[in-house]
């Protein structure tokens, strides 16, 4: 049996068309705008509402891009934990009144490690096609440059802050990546980046293969991966405070 709600969506979805919501990768950096393919510029320039995590952010990205639209004439919305649920279940009304909307991440692709996510999901329960636009992804940057192992790799995300903690969670991420000849992915607040290489270089096996990946598409990037036995020889770079993700795979070094 058809509830009032449910024919009122069905014939808007029949004698209208809906809006799409569309994922649109942010830079990694504020010199990263560069990395953003002419394409995803042209949709963003086109599109009126956006969600995003901080609309400062986005904002600030978006004005970088040099857009012809006035600043005013955009609508954003935040989505992060402080957003309540009933807030956020109509940031997607204008779609389904055939506006599109535009999802953006703080930095990187929308919807991985990013509270995006959810918006997508809602999109998927509404009807709504999604459509991901290419751009920068530090995850996918960082196991490309790696040389480890790309057809099985694991997204962990942050660490334990604690070292006692941090410790065992990465001598277990060693352990699963020995067993299954898998990546190990990770990143961790810019300001304790000294204190998770340090833990990476006291705690794994010298045959261990570990990777940083520092300033990614930023004029000041660099990647290095090497053994944790090489690591320990030489001179560490300075990374504080500057985003950074790592990645670790167990097992025999390159020769």
């Amino acid at each position: 049996m058809w509830k009032t709600k449910d024919l009122a969506i069905f014939n808007f979805t029949v004698m209208g068309k809906k809006g799409k919501l569309y994922l649109i990768p942010a830079p990694l950096g504020d010199d990263g705008v560069v990395s953003i393919p002419a394409y995803v510029v042209e949709h963003l320039h086109r599109i009126d509402i956006f969600i995003a995590e901080r609309a400062k952010t986005a904002r600030r990205f978006i004005k970088k891009t040099q857009p012809t639209r006035p600043f005013d004439a955009l609508t954003f919305y935040e989505i992060n934990k402080r957003t309540l649920p009933e807030e956020r279940s109509s940031f997607l009304d204008a779609a389904l009144k055939g506006q599109d909307i535009g999802l953006l991440s703080e930095a990187g692709c929308p919807g991985v490690a990013d509270p995006g996510a959810i918006v997508v999901e809602m999109a998927h329960q509404k009807g709504l096609s999604v459509v991901p636009l290419v751009g920068p992804s530090s995850i996918l940057l960082i196991l490309m440059a790696s040389g480890m192992n790309g057809q099985r790799f694991c997204f962990h995300g942050y660490l334990p802050a604690k070292k006692p903690d941090l410790v065992k969670a990465l001598q277990r991420l060693e352990s699963e990546s020995r067993k299954n000849d898998q990546t190990q992915i990770f990143i961790e607040t810019p300001y304790r980046n000294n204190q998770m290489v340090e833990a990476v270089l006291m705690s794994l096996d010298k045959k261990t293969r570990f990777a940083m990946g520092v300033d990614l598409t930023l004029p000041s990037e660099f990647i290095i991966s090497k053994p944790v036995g090489m690591w320990q020889k030489n001179k560490l770079p300075e990374i504080h405070k500057r985003p950074a993700i790592f990645c670790l795979q167990a097992g025999k070094p390159l020769t």
